[in-house]
C-alpha cells in the first residue's frame, strides 16, 4: 500500500452509519493520517431502522439506538454543525459556523432527511411530525404514549406503513392516506401492494388510497384534522408526514460536482463525478446520498435508501480511498432490505422496481407466506419474501447469475401453474411517498453477471 495514501487528511461529511463504517475501515486498512467526521446532529452515529419500529412501540428508548464502533477510529468529531459548502480549489469543507476544514480526500455520506409537509404554516401545527431522527422518534413516541384519538399517516411507503403498524399494535386508531393505488406499491409493485392493502385493512387501519391530503386543519395552533382530495375530512390529534426523503446535496451547489435532488453521482468505485462527467480522485460518496451504476441492473444509476447498501458501499469507498488503482474494487453488492409490520417479516433482494413481470414463486398470497420473484426482459432481477426469508440466498444467486425469468421449478411448494403478471410498478409521480430506490441511466445491450471468486 502506498505510504502517501495512508497519510494526509481525510474528512467524512455525514456522521452516519455509512460515515462510521467508512471511518472504521479506513483505520483497519492502515490509514494513519488525520481523520475528521462532521455531522449536523449533536448525536454520535446511531441506527435508524429501530426508530420506526421498536422506538415507536415503546420497547426501546430513542436515545439508546447508538451504533457501537467495531474498531477504534481515533477521529476528530465535529457534531451539531452543518456543512454549508465545499471549495474544491482549496480543498476545504465550509461549515455553517464559519470554520473551514481542509482535506486531501473527502467522503460524502450526508444521507437524506425527511421530506417536510409542503405548507409551512400547517407544518408548524402542534401534532404534525416526521420520523427521521432520534428527536423525531422520541417526540412521536411521547405522543403515542399519550393516547391520541386518531393518528393520520400521510404516505404508505415503508416508513408510513411501519408507523401505522406500531399505532395498531398500541391499539390506536389510525388513518393512512396514500396517493397511489396501494401501500408499498412504489417499492414492491402491484401484486404485493394489493397484499399490503388487504393486510392493513385486516388489522384495522382506515386505509385511503388514490387520495391526497389537501390541507391540515388546526385550532389555536394545534392540529385538529385534515381535508382530503375526495372531499372527506378526518379528525386527528397527530399527523405523521411520511412522504419519503430528500437527499442532502444542497450544500454541494456550485461545487462542480454532479450533485442534485437524486443524489451525488459516482462510479462503481464510489468516486464522485463532476457535472461534466469527469471522475474525481479525491472526492468519494457512499450511502443514501450516492447514485452509482450497477452492472446487474444494466448500468442504471441506483440511489438506494437501504441499511445494508450504506454499510457495503461505505466499506468499498473507504477501501478505495487508501488503495492504489489496481487494488481498488467496485461496489457490486446486491441490494437487500427488510421491514417488520403487522406481524410480518418482509425481506427483499435485488431491485423490485427494476422489473416488468412478477410471479409468486413459492407459497401463496392467501397463506401470507410467500416468495415473489421479479423479472425484467426475461431475467430475474429481484425477489421479496413474506415470512420466508430463508430462501432469499437462493434467489440472490439467481439474480447474480442473470438466471432466466420465471425461475425454474424446484421448491416443493412452488405453484404448479405459476401465473406471470405485469409487475405494475407505478410512476413515482402518482405516489405520495417517495420511492426507496431510484433508477435512471443508460440501457446497454450487454447482459452481465457477477462472478464470485472461488474459495
Amino acid at each position: 500500500m502506498s505510504g502517501e495514501l495512508t497519510e494526509g487528511r481525510i474528512v467524512i461529511v455525514g456522521a452516519s452509519l455509512a460515515g462510521l463504517r467508512a471511518a472504521e475501515v479506513l483505520r483497519a486498512e492502515g490509514f494513519a493520517g488525520e481523520l475528521t467526521l462532521i455531522g449536523d446532529e449533536p448525536h454520535p452515529p446511531y441506527d435508524r431502522p429501530p426508530l420506526s419500529k421498536q422506538v415507536l412501540l415503546g420497547k426501546v428508548p430513542a436515545d439508546s439506538v447508538g451504533l457501537p464502533a467495531r474498531h477504534p477510529v481515533n477521529a476528530h468529531w465535529k457534531l451539531g454543525v452543518r456543512a454549508s459548502g465545499l471549495d474544491p480549489d482549496t480543498k476545504d469543507v465550509l461549515l455553517a459556523d464559519g470554520e473551514r476544514v481542509p482535506y486531501d480526500r473527502l467522503l460524502i455520506t450526508t444521507g437524506t432527511r425527511a421530506r417536510p409537509w409542503p405548507h409551512p404554516e400547517e407544518a408548524r401545527l402542534d401534532g404534525v411530525l416526521t420520523v427521521r431522527t432520534i428527536g423525531d422518534a422520541g417526540r412521536l413516541a411521547e405522543r403515542l404514549d399519550a393516547g391520541p384519538r386518531r393518528v393520520l399517516v400521510i404516505g404508505a411507503g415503508f416508513t408510513g406503513s411501519e408507523i401505522a403498524s406500531a399505532c395498531r399494535e398500541r391499539g390506536l386508531e389510525v388513518t393512512v392516506a396514500e396517493r397511489g393505488p396501494a401501500p408499498l406499491v412504489g417499492a414492491l409493485g402491484g401484486t404485493l401492494g394489493a397484499f399490503a392493502a388487504r393486510l392493513q385493512r385486516a388489522h384495522g387501519v382506515d386505509l385511503r388510497c388514490g387520495v391526497t391530503v389537501t390541507s391540515l386543519t388546526g385550532s389555536n395552533g394545534r392540529l385538529t384534522g385534515a381535508e382530503l382530495s375526495d372531499g372527506s375530512r378526518i379528525e386527528a390529534d397527530v399527523a405523521v408526514v411520511a412522504l419519503g426523503a430528500v437527499r442532502n446535496t444542497e450544500w454541494l451547489a456550485d461545487t462542480g460536482l454532479a450533485a442534485g435532488p437524486r443524489g451525488v453521482a459516482c462510479d462503481a468505485g464510489c468516486r464522485a463525478f463532476t457535472m461534466y462527467g469527469i471522475v474525481t480522485d479525491d472526492v468519494f460518496v457512499a450511502g443514501d446520498v450516492a447514485r452509482f451504476p450497477h452492472p446487474l441492473f444494466e448500468y442504471q444509476m441506483l440511489a438506494l435508501e437501504h441499511w445494508g447498501n450504506a454499510v457495503a458501499q461505505a466499506e468499498v469507498a473507504a477501501h478505495n480511498m487508501v488503495a492504489p488503482g489496481p487494488q481498488r474494487r467496485p461496489h457490486l453488492t446486491v441490494p437487500a432490505f427488510w421491514s417488520s409490520q403487522f406481524g410480518l417479516n418482509i425481506k427483499s433482494v435485488g431491485v423490485p422496481t427494476f422489473s416488468d413481470q412478477v410471479t409468486v414463486a413459492q407459497g401463496s398470497v392467501e397463506d401470507g407466506r410467500l416468495v415473489v420473484a421479479y423479472g425484467y426482459r426475461g431475467r430475474i432481477t429481484a425477489a421479496v419474501s413474506v415470512n420466508r426469508s430463508k430462501w432469499l440466498e437462493h434467489y440472490q444467486h439467481l439474480i447474480e447469475t442473470a438466471a432466466p425469468f420465471p425461475p425454474e421449478p424446484g421448491a416443493a411448494d412452488r405453484p404448479k401453474s405459476p401465473m406471470v403478471v405485469p409487475s405494475d410498478v407505478p410512476d413515482p409521480k402518482v405516489l405520495s411517498h417517495g420511492p426507496t430506490v431510484a433508477l435512471t441511466g443508460h440501457l446497454p445491450d450487454r447482459r452481465l453477471a457477477v462472478v464470485r471468486p472461488a474459495g
